[in-house]
């Protein structure tokens, strides 16, 4: 069996999503059907199709898929639901194989690219020291979550998906796709505002201030990149802030 030249291994993340997938029940052949044009406009359209077209299909693509909103995927229960903190909706884990499709075509998209600069990593530091801080006090004071201290049995397992699928999806399509689109098109200021504006409002069928919260969080993960020059930069970040939210407030959210 020959194994894939240097012109196609950036195909082997996705795929090794698909076949997982479709071995673990978790991707049907309709949701075959609609991942592989998508891998496929992803990686090879940016080069045949004009930047506008291809950009806004990747975009709306990827959020359908990243919102579960397309047929074809079946989470996998990594957990039985039970409440985390008591002032919360039971919880369990699961595997969004849509998702993690998105996280794995994206980052072999993002591979093919050139490096950015490193611009500033003072500035990216503090950033990420006052998201960290900054983005739980303003949970707190909204009252979208409480101080719940846990240290939950799925803390492996969860610290996994949401390295591995939830930050990955989220900064490679709002941070690595949208943001550099947007700073290339506005300039650095209202591009990393805007796309943290449009990330926020991703979260608003949560609660508008939730939404809020999400979209101050976004300026934190777009500034941090931008000063970094890292992708990996925000995707820790972004973890970090989701890790102290699941270790010391309510989790998912504050029951209203």
């Amino acid at each position: 069996m020959r194994t894939p030249g240097p012109r196609h291994r950036h195909l082997l993340p996705p795929a090794l999503v698909l076949l997982a997938g479709l071995l673990a029940g978790g991707i049907q052949p309709s949701g075959l059907g609609l991942g592989m044009p998508f891998v496929l406009w992803v990686l090879h359209g940016q080069s045949r199709l004009p930047y506008g077209l291809w950009l806004g299909g990747t975009l709306l693509a990827s959020l359908a898929l990243a919102a579960h909103l397309l047929p074809g995927f079946t989470p996998l229960p990594l957990s039985q639901p039970r409440p985390l903190s008591a002032d919360a909706a039971p919880y369990a884990l699961r595997l969004n194989w849509d998702k993690l499709l998105v996280g794995a075509t994206l980052l072999a998209w993002w591979w093919q690219r050139p490096p950015a600069p490193r611009r500033h990593a003072g500035q990216a530091w503090r950033g990420a020291l006052a998201t960290l801080l900054g983005v739980p006090a303003l949970a707190l004071a909204l009252g979208v979550v409480t101080w719940q201290p846990k240290w939950p049995a799925e803390l492996a397992v969860w610290l996994a998906l949401n390295l591995g699928v939830t930050a990955l999806a989220e900064e490679l399509l709002f941070r690595g796709l949208l943001q550099g689109a947007l700073v290339q098109c506005l300039g650095a200021a209202r591009g990393i505002g805007l796309g943290a504006a449009l990330f926020g409002l991703a979260h608003a069928p949560f609660s508008l201030p939730f939404a809020l919260v999400a979209g101050v969080a976004g300026l934190g993960y777009g500034w941090v990149m931008h000063c970094s020059g890292r992708l990996l930069a925000a995707v820790l970040l972004h973890g970090a802030v989701n890790l102290l939210h699941f270790l010391l407030l309510s989790y998912p959210l504050r029951l209203s």
